[in-house]
């Protein structure tokens, strides 16, 4: 259950952070959206660690993940995520720009829950992100992180 657990976006580009943001707006969805820029710091915010070490515990009810970012890549953060326990049932969506099918077969490989291709055009951009902002943050149902920590 949807317990307005925050939106997590992964992304380096300012301008697809902004269409982003903007598309998840139009739902006025009650979940708060958390924008981090690499990988390093997607991973900060998820263990709590760094200038996220005071912040509420808990997954975020998605990750929303690009591919190509600078630290650490998308694939690289996907592997940590699915090698943590504490992470296995993050759901993570890759939205990025690549096309490439050893991309697409590795984030699969690793756990991906969606490999989304992020539309060229602004209008169909904005509607894949509230297509997937609808579709994690209402009308998908999540396990309790508390009743699968002991499997």
């Amino acid at each position: 259950m949807n317990t307005f657990k925050p939106i997590l976006i992964a992304e380096d580009s300012p301008n697809d952070i902004e269409l982003m943001l903007e598309a998840l707006e139009t739902y006025n969805l009650a979940n708060r959206v958390v924008v981090v820029h690499d990988g390093v710091e997607t991973m900060e915010y998820l263990r709590c660690e760094g200038k996220y070490a005071n912040r509420l515990p808990g997954n975020p009810i998605v990750l929303l993940l690009d591919m190509k970012m600078p630290k650490i890549d998308g694939l690289q953060v996907l592997r940590q995520i699915r090698d943590d326990p504490a992470f296995k049932l993050l759901p993570v969506v890759m939205l990025t720009s690549s096309r490439q099918e050893k991309d697409l077969v590795m984030s699969y490989e690793y756990g991906v829950k969606a490999y989304v291709v992020k539309p060229v055009e602004f209008a169909e951009f904005l509607e894949a992100v509230k297509s997937i902002g609808m579709f994690w943050a209402i009308l998908n149902e999540l396990p309790d992180e508390k009743e699968t920590t002991n499997g």
